[in-house]
């Protein structure tokens, strides 16, 4: 195990996770999605000039830009979630979903709810830029605007769902509350499915590499869930934070769950100051490697993204500031030997929003 800290990103190393195995997703989650209007597997495209800089074989980026109307990767999530959630309900029954945002996931249910009738209230967190809130308000949700962090804004929405016709609809957990964080958990599983259908297509390898950027640790926990739950090697696991949010990196480091006090940052979707308490154990044992980006980092390779054209935001971005963190420069000897990644690897990097979900970045 390794654990540095520069200036610029930090390291922790356990290539002892590939050896890690636990219990598959639900099988029955993508043929879910696949009866939703407008589902379409998101495209996985190849991008040889960075193979070619990053020194491995192949490049592929998940481009979750366009995901079921909607300019990020969350309503994978949180249609299975709300599915789960009405199935339970006596017919014709109205709700609120109520839920807290750093942006994507608070849009993506304002829109479950408008197109499934129901209503939703979203507590938009302070570092939300003005044009996400506006966004979400255009779905016709209501938005309570916060002063304080992420973590606050969770807060908030879970004291405002406990009114009568309200129901939580979070993607972190915590105790008392996992029930629904672990249904959006398993929404996520049908991104995954499609990245192994899509390289077979390519005729690539299987990936030595997935990078994935982390917030509350959700979509990290689908990453691992998916490749640990098969027989054989699986690919390198790489968690990519900002610097002024990392809970993950910090409570990896530290061997249990920490909260951080989160600064502000242009990747908001990441802006966290705690990992989900479902995904805490999960990522503990099953991720080779975490380090966190900066900013300028992070704008750079938004912009590298969209002039080799894939619309980028700065969270989405992050894995691709993050794979330069670990496989190029100085470092990336020891970080390479870390990852077990070669000159013939083939390296996934998960754009998980387009420039439109995250005005910081336009």
């Amino acid at each position: 195990m390794t654990d540095t800290a520069t200036s610029r990103t930090s390291w922790y190393a356990r290539p002892a996770a590939r050896e890690w195995r636990c219990p598959p997703p639900p099988g029955e989650v993508r043929a879910f999605h696949e009866t939703l209007p407008g589902y379409a597997p998101t495209p996985l495209t190849e991008v040889p000039p960075l193979a070619e800089e990053l020194g491995v074989g192949r490049v592929f980026v998940k481009d979750e830009s366009a995901r079921l109307g909607l300019p990020a990767f969350k309503a994978l999530g949180a249609y299975w979630a709300v599915h789960r959630i009405l199935a339970r309900q006596p017919s014709g029954t109205p709700l609120e979903l109520v839920t807290a945002t750093d942006g994507n996931h608070g849009r993506a249910v304002a829109r479950i709810a408008r197109r499934l009738g129901q209503r939703a209230h979203v507590f938009v967190s302070g570092g939300v830029h003005p044009g996400a809130a506006a966004a979400i308000e255009s779905e016709g949700a209501r938005v309570t605007r916060t002063r304080g962090s992420y973590d606050l804004a969770v807060r908030a929405a879970a004291d405002a769902a406990r009114a009568e016709g309200s129901v939580l609809v979070q993607d972190t957990a915590w105790e008392g509350y996992e029930e629904v964080p672990a249904w959006i958990v398993e929404g996520y599983s049908t991104l995954f499915a499609e990245v192994d259908a899509q390289l077979a297509a390519a005729g690539a390898a299987a990936p030595g590499l997935v990078a994935v950027p982390v917030g509350v640790g959700s979509l990290a926990q689908a990453a691992v869930t998916h490749y640990r739950s098969r027989n054989g090697r699986g690919p390198a696991l790489l968690a990519v934070e900002p610097t002024a949010a990392a809970p993950a990196l910090t409570s990896l480091t530290r061997g249990e769950p920490l909260p951080v006090t989160t600064g502000e940052t242009v990747m908001a979707g990441l802006n966290c100051g705690t990992v989900s308490r479902l995904a805490w154990p999960v990522l503990r044992q099953g991720l080779d490697a975490a380090l966190t980006v900066s900013d300028a980092d992070a704008l750079a390779a938004a912009l590298d993204l969209g002039a080799l054209g894939v619309s980028s935001g700065p969270c989405g971005a992050a894995t691709l500031a993050g794979a330069r963190a670990a496989l190029t420069g100085a470092a990336a000897p020891a970080r390479r030997g870390d990852l077990a990644v070669g000159p013939h690897a083939t390296v996934v990097l998960l754009n998980t929003e387009g420039r439109e979900a995250n005005p910081h970045g336009a």
